[in-house]
């Protein structure tokens, strides 16, 4: 039997869970159910199911250095990173990690998943993989269609046949987001199920049914992986030929045409966290309904979900609320209106608003930095350098910046200059000097960054030299 390859989908700026979820650092990251983060968990799932392969990630290339580190901290070793230049849907992603699979396996089978699904019956979601992956070997494209518990209209149906073979019905069709109407018509009948974007077909077979029913698709992913390039631990896919690919999803390029698709009931309490109502109505409820994360304190409160991760938050006399406090930004709306919050996230990247895209924390390969403070011509900001890491040898041409160290020690390149900085210790980098930062101990380092100048923008850095290859970009 053929090694089984998770190929996990990690690409989406999750808005509709702004402002936790932004587009540098999206909700698949974020540990919004567990205390692993959505991504990590998808993978950390599987563990239990025979014959399986370290994963292969698919994400944009911004998040390549989050994608390292988080499967780092859960004792993923060897994933394969694929990046992809430009967005192109799900059928060109899976299609190289299908093409990329068979680089190194003579044989494989590909469980595709995606990064940002809850399920939290485990051992029903194996039952399924185990019965899907029969289907897979015999040559079959396996969906999974989750048993719907109400009438959704923000899910895309498929119909199966009345009739089953072991708990395999054949695929009648595949059903556009229904009005509610129609949704709750379909709960009548068990033949309706929910589309999870979840799938198991061998590797070979997807690229021969890709090949009558996609062949577009095919070609330019084929010489996107071909040309790839490596880029440390990552695969860079080649851009040109990538961006060549139609944009269309795995359903639409290829499962609503084969007549070779059949579907696997799923009832594991599963969910895409696609809103904050979702996490509300997941979350562990208090005795007035409140799902409450983080520093807070509640009086007279009910049926809220409340979520500050920073400093205190006090809410009373409220109800039916979601309030999300970050450093940066605070958001309240009532429960019924909160999926508007895509269009408040369109309004703020239209007038520029930095909020719509990062956090004031940032995260680096190297470590991470918060933005303190900022006002006209100066920034401070902290940086916490992880052990073993060091920042590019890089130069400014229109700030300046004066270094503290408030913890651990610093080993600094300073224009000409090499020397080692103890907590307490300073030094001041003038505008246009060779610089480096790095931490050479076994303990993290944390400086206070003090920038001055008429631009403080990120775009404003020259890299001379870099262990993360990002002068590649």
């Amino acid at each position: 039997m053929s090694k089984i390859v998770p190929v996990i989908l990690s690409g989406g700026s999750g808005t509709r869970l702004w402002p936790l979820s932004r587009e540098e650092y999206p909700k698949q990251y974020l540990p919004l159910v567990s205390d692993n983060s959505m991504l990590q968990d998808t993978i950390l799932r599987l563990e239990g199911i025979n014959n399986l392969t370290d994963p292969i990630i698919i994400c944009n290339a911004d998040h390549r250095f989050l994608v390292a580190e988080q499967c780092k901290q859960i004792g993923i070793k060897n994933p394969i990173i694929l990046l992809e230049p430009v967005g192109r849907n799900t059928a060109p992603a899976i299609a190289a990690a299908a093409i990329q699979s068979l680089k190194i396996l003579d044989d494989s089978t590909l469980l595709v998943l995606s990064a940002d699904h809850v399920i939290l019956n485990t051992y029903a979601f194996h039952q399924g993989i185990k019965l899907a992956n029969q289907q897979a070997q015999s040559g079959q494209l396996v969906t999974f269609g989750v048993v719907p518990t109400d009438a959704n209209t923000g899910f895309g149906y498929i119909k199966s046949s009345i009739h089953n073979d072991n708990g395999v019905h054949k695929v009648e069709a595949f059903i556009e987001k229904p009005d509610l109407k129609t949704a709750k018509s379909y709960l009548i009948h068990d033949n309706y199920l929910w589309n999870s974007g979840m799938f198991m077909f061998q590797a070979k077979i997807l690229i021969s049914e890709l090949e009558v029913h996609a062949p577009k698709i095919l070609l330019s992913v084929k010489n996107a992986v071909n040309n790839s390039t490596q880029d440390l631990d990552f695969i860079r896919l080649e851009k040109k030929a990538f961006e060549s690919s139609p944009s269309d999803s795995i359903d639409y390029a290829l499962m609503e045409k084969s007549n070779n698709v059949v579907v696997i009931p799923l009832d594991a309490k599963w969910s895409d966290v696609g809103s904050w109502q979702t996490l509300y109505g997941m979350g562990i409820k208090d005795s007035q309904g409140n799902v409450i994360k983080g520093d807070v304190v509640t009086h007279n409160t009910s049926n809220s979900y409340i979520n500050a991760d920073h400093h205190l938050l006090v809410a009373i006399g409220v109800d039916n609320l979601i309030i999300i406090d970050t450093p940066d930004t605070t958001f309240i709306s009532t429960q019924d209106k909160a999926e508007e919050v895509k269009n408040i996230v369109k309004l703020l990247q239209s007038s520029g608003r930095q909020e719509s895209t990062a956090h004031r924390k940032v995260y680096r390969p190297w470590g991470w930095y918060d933005s303190i403070e900022t006002g006209d011509c100066f920034q401070v900001k902290k940086l916490h350098v992880k052990s073993g890491a060091k920042l590019s040898l890089q130069m400014h041409h229109k700030r300046s910046e004066h270094w503290v160290v408030v913890k651990g020690i610093a080993s600094v390149t300073n224009g000409d200059k090499t020397f080692i900085l103890n907590e307490g210790d300073s030094t001041f980098i003038p505008l246009g000097v060779t610089h480096a930062l790095e931490n050479l101990t076994s303990k993290p380092l944390e400086i206070i960054e003090v920038q001055s100048g008429l631009y403080l923008g990120e775009d404003d850095i020259v890299r001379f030299e870099d262990v993360y290859g990002r002068g590649k970009e």
